[in-house]
């Protein structure tokens, strides 16, 4: 934060002197300078002032979130919850948080020992670091209180209050309180796994001046208030919801209906008009082996791993959703 708001300070200054240099250069005497200085210093104090508007945006969002202090919460880790959260975050968290695999990249497995560098493994390091936590009691979140992991979940917030890079995109804050609380639980219970190396975020200026201009594409809507999930059954109701714990719905755009691309990523698609075309046992099998039914694979970057551990009533449900209009 330091470092981002001494940036800042300098792209201020840079103003200062920029305007000061319009100033007297309109008041010259040469008409060439008045007309050559004013335009070109007046460019370049117009050019400084919408990088720090930005930049200050970006900052503001990343260190002074406006979420609500942590719940005062005491989850009971019973074994209902401990499960239920296992299935949780076999399907969304274990994404990002798996242990390094020998690519460099999350693995999929056990433990969520975290490690991986994001920003780096996606290609846009020159933002900064996002190096995924270890969520085991041997990470960070073992200082953490039950209340504070609630508010990291539904406001995407650390310990301190600031802004988590990707987890702000996601749309982890749509989950139940139930589920959220079945989540901590289930990550209270896990082994702890000792790591070394830095993990969390570190957004640069670079980062928040292109958060600022909202380059990195649109947040979900984040609510203060009390989450409650719907029936589970298989309709386009309870379908919506897991896609949200699915994490498909923060790829695919909070409707289902694609994202267009942005700085840092490619545009990703509508799945829609592929899903009215199959039966709902060809979508089960498109989801359990990554193969549409006429034997092609799906796009390197669709993680129908993740999808493959719903179960099949999860994958009915998801299914309507999917034939059913956004």
């Amino acid at each position: 934060m330091i470092a981002n708001l001494f940036v800042l300070l300098l792209i201020v200054g840079l103003i200062v002197l920029f305007g000061w240099l319009t100033f007297r250069a309109i008041r010259a005497r040469k008409l060439w300078i008045k007309i050559a200085g004013g335009i070109g210093a007046g460019l370049l104090t117009l050019l400084f002032a919408a990088v720090a508007f930005m930049g200050a945006k970006g900052v503001a969002a990343t260190y002074f979130p406006a979420v609500p202090a942590a719940p005062a919460l005491t989850v009971a880790g019973t074994p209902e919850q401990i499960a239920r959260g296992e299935y949780l975050v076999n399907l969304s968290c274990i994404g990002c948080h798996s242990a390094v695999g020998s690519d460099g990249a999350p693995s999929q497995q056990q433990p969520l020992s975290g490690g991986t560098d994001m920003t780096a493994a996606e290609g846009f390091g020159f933002i900064g670091a996002m190096v995924a936590e270890n969520l085991t009691p041997g990470g960070k979140l073992a200082g953490y209180s039950d209340g504070e992991l609630f508010r990291a979940l539904r406001h995407s917030v650390n310990q301190q209050g600031h802004s988590l890079g990707f987890m702000s995109f996601l749309p982890y804050a749509q989950l139940s309180d139930q589920d959220t609380e079945a989540i901590i639980a289930y990550l209270r219970s896990l082994p702890p796994a000792q790591t070394d190396g830095d993990t969390g975020d570190k957004l640069n200026f670079v980062g928040a001046l292109m958060l600022g201009a909202g380059m990195f594409g649109p947040q979900p809507d984040r609510s203060p208030g009390v989450v409650t999930a719907p029936a589970e059954a298989a309709t386009a109701e309870y379908g919506k919801y897991v896609a949200t714990y699915g994490d498909c719905r923060g790829c695919h755009g909070p409707n289902m209906t694609g994202m267009p691309a942005t700085s840092v990523g490619p545009a990703v698609p509508n799945p829609r008009p592929f899903v009215a075309g199959w039966t709902l046992d060809q979508f089960t099998q498109v989801m359990r082996t990554g193969r549409r039914p006429d034997g092609s694979e799906l796009a390197v970057g669709m993680p129908w791993q993740n999808a493959s551990r719903m179960t099949d009533e999860d994958l009915a449900a998801l299914y309507a959703y999917l034939r059913a209009n956004p």
